[in-house]
């Protein structure tokens, strides 16, 4: 039985569908998460605990908890343990992104140099102190801006801004959420800056892909048709094929394939976001790791012999050595939706998840929420209520969709409690 170790934070979607990915290959998983290692073996899963803020010893901790134990391959789940699975990688002598590679790709100011050092079309940015008074940067702003934190994903914390007033404001909603205990748990330097670049408008796409031994394999190419022009940049429906139209996804995947070459990613998933303003494709994110949350469900892969698979499975047959040339998207449409958090609150339940189900060409309806769970909307939140999946002839159908599944969900949320001190 082969081996294939996988990064992940505890709070990981998607850990359950590669472990069922990994049941159906034979494939035995071996898990590095940033889990308490005071607790003995808690979850019963005889994952290795590291601290993806100390690359060093956490690699160490892994090397030394393998040494009697092969490992055939390593995949990593979400942005933060990128740098250290390709540590691990390089001192197992595994192909994997370099460890400078899956650095640039994680940090934004890095990866905005990477790409304007490589030609490639940037937005114009800055990036000061989180600690800095908001008024003393104003002289430097010419508006519209988007201003982020560059140590947190999933649009967590980023927000446009027109005008002096609504800059300040973003500016100190940020400063705000960067002091969250979570945020400071992450123990990353980049906690204590903020970043200021030039708003694009225009379309975006996310381009899924898998590099191997540096040739671009361009798995999926989703249209986000929901705008995204702020003042939040929440995600929430994904649908592929393309409707870009030939000409302009040549552009896209050129664009994101030169940035790729520019991060110096050379093996492994790769999950890029762009924006296409005019003539110009601007690649606004790129990271060395697959398509988050529960996402990967909308995409499946057959061959010419009629096999298929999911994303997992295909990524766990790359990380064993395996070509994954074969492989090519199914033939049908598909769309997913990540279900926004509406308001902030205490969630109660949900009404209408069989009628959602039964609309024509869902897959399926996962409400991943929890009862009695407290919701935080976008810019401070980082998750969703769930997600819906559709399938269908064509990518309109698969957006109708979901869209028509969602008008039919009902979701019960308390408002918060105030506080009145006396």
């Amino acid at each position: 039985m082969k081996t294939v170790l996988l990064f992940a934070t505890t709070t990981g979607y998607q850990t359950r569908m590669f472990s069922e990915a990994a049941a159906r290959l034979g494939v035995e998983l071996v898990y590095a998460t940033d889990r308490c290692d005071h607790l003995d073996d808690p979850w019963r899963d005889g994952a290795i605990a590291v601290r993806f803020h100390d690359d060093v010893a956490s690699a160490d901790a892994v090397v030394n908890a393998l040494r009697s134990r092969p490992v055939h391959g390593v995949l990593v789940v979400g942005d933060r343990p990128t740098v250290l699975a390709a540590h691990v990688s390089r001192v197992l002598g595994l192909p994997a992104v370099s460890p400078d590679a899956a650095a640039t790709a994680r940090d934004k100011r890095r990866l905005r140099h990477a790409l304007a050092a490589a030609g490639l079309s940037v937005p114009a940015s800055f990036s000061v102190p989180a600690t800095v008074d908001a008024r003393r940067v104003l002289p430097r702003v010419s508006f519209p801006v988007v201003v982020k934190p560059t140590v947190l994903s999933g649009s967590r914390g980023v927000i446009r801004a027109d005008d002096a007033d609504g800059f300040v404001t973003a500016f100190e909603r940020i400063q705000r959420l960067l002091a969250a205990p979570d945020v400071i748990a992450m123990h990353d330097p980049e906690a204590a800056v903020i970043q200021i670049e030039r708003f694009i408008p225009g379309a975006e796409y996310a381009v899924e892909a898998a590099m191997n031994g540096g040739a671009l394999q361009v798995l999926a190419v989703f249209d986000k048709p929901d705008p995204l022009d702020g003042p939040f940049f929440e995600e929430t429906i994904y649908v592929t094929p393309s409707r870009a139209g030939a000409n302009l996804e040549r552009r896209i995947v050129a664009a994101v394939g030169a940035a790729v070459q520019a991060i110096g990613i050379e093996h492994g998933s790769v999950h890029a976001e762009c924006r296409v303003d005019g003539d110009l494709v601007y690649v606004l994110e790129v990271a060395a790791r697959p398509i988050g949350g529960l996402c990967a469900r909308a995409l499946r892969f057959t061959t010419t012999e009629g096999a298929t698979c999911g994303l997992e499975e295909l990524l766990l047959r790359q990380a064993m050595g395996e070509s994954t040339r074969a492989w090519e998207r199914e033939a049908a449409a598909s769309a997913v939706m990540m279900i926004p958090i509406p308001k902030a609150g205490i969630y109660r339940g949900v009404d209408g998840v069989d009628d959602a189900r039964a609309v024509p060409g869902i897959d399926a309806v996962e409400i991943t929420a929890k009862i009695d769970q407290r919701l935080v909307p976008l810019p401070e939140g980082a998750s969703y209520l769930g997600f819906i999946f559709a399938r269908a002839a064509d990518p309109a159908g698969a957006e109708a969709a979901v869209r028509h599944a969602h008008a039919r969900l009902r979701f019960d949320i308390d408002p918060l409690l105030a506080v009145v001190r006396g």
